[in-house]
């Protein structure tokens, strides 16, 4: 991002605590509310001009009542000259004041970026992430159930693996992402196999680096005491990192293609999304025909 440190090289240790940036034009004229001390501060042009239109005294003011907030650190943009006011202020109180020639817009979305990735909650879970016709399908239950052969079968039908056995979770604002840990990435583990290497038997398209988790597949143990939902009228979510992701429950019986069905289960989110629900269109169907007898009653 082209930054360069002018002054307050104490702080360098200050925490940011916040993705999101900040620019300080209200608080320039007095209004300090909201200034947030875990969020980067960015002076670009507009900034520059009002300070320009003070006095040094006013501008000295002014800066001192901004820096008195405790900033993590302060970045001015665009190349503009430092006010030496801004400057001597950073050394007093150790707020890092940095600079770049970059515009405040392409600085901003670098730099929001490199936050995000750096400050998103991140964590770790059993379970098998496939890449199944761009959506990832997070299949996870109890260990013995299947998820394993149930992700190779589907990587054998042309769909792409992500991570076996343990995925690693990160919540960014595109949503939750799931990657391999690097000593098992492109692995799987299948009990009476051992371990297998993805990419050497199926090639380099059939594994992925990561993925956006858009679908929570549970494997479960046919119960047949238990009622199931046939029409998919039920439709639950599960808490991950705080992400909310759509969860399908399913039943495992000798003689189901669980594989078969998870593939299905990613083309229906698909059609889903683009406005076609099966379940929806059926319902439809039959309150139509059901409406004109209601009006032969008497």
């Amino acid at each position: 991002m082209g930054l360069r440190l002018v002054g307050g090289g104490a702080g360098l240790k200050n925490l940011i605590d916040r993705s999101r940036v900040q620019r300080p034009g209200l608080a320039l004229t007095g209004f300090t509310r909201y200034l947030s001390p875990g969020r980067v501060q960015i002076l670009g042009g507009s900034e520059s001009s009002y300070l320009k239109t003070l006095s040094m005294k006013q501008r000295a003011a002014v800066l001192r009542r901004l820096m008195a907030r405790e900033l993590c650190c302060v970045v001015v943009t665009r190349g503009l000259d430092v006010p030496p006011e801004l400057q001597r202020e950073s050394d007093r109180r150790g707020i890092p004041l940095l600079a770049t020639d970059l515009d405040s817009t392409p600085f901003i979305k670098r730099l929001t970026e490199f936050l995000e990735d750096r400050l998103a909650r991140t964590g770790r879970l059993h379970g098998v992430l496939i890449d199944v016709l761009g959506v990832g399908v997070f299949i996870r239950g109890d260990s013995g159930i299947g998820k394993s052969e149930c992700g190779l079968e589907l990587v054998d039908r042309g769909h792409r693996l992500v991570s076996d056995d343990a995925v690693d979770l990160k919540a960014t604002s595109q949503g939750l992402l799931g990657a391999s840990p690097q000593p098992t990435r492109d692995h799987m583990e299948i009990r009476g196999l051992g371990i297998l290497n993805i990419q050497d038997l199926y090639g380099v398209s059939a594994v992925s680096p990561e993925q956006t988790i858009d679908l929570v597949v549970r494997l479960e143990k046919w119960n047949p005491r238990k009622a199931y939902d046939r029409l998919g009228l039920h439709r639950e979510t599960e808490s991950i990192l705080d992400v909310e992701i759509p969860l399908l429950r399913l039943p495992v019986a000798p003689g189901r293609n669980v594989a078969l069905l998870v593939e299905l289960a990613a083309k229906n989110l698909l059609l889903r999304a683009r406005g076609h629900d099966a379940t929806a269109t059926l319902l439809s169907r039959v309150e139509a025909l059901r409406a004109p007898r209601a009006k032969d009653r008497p």
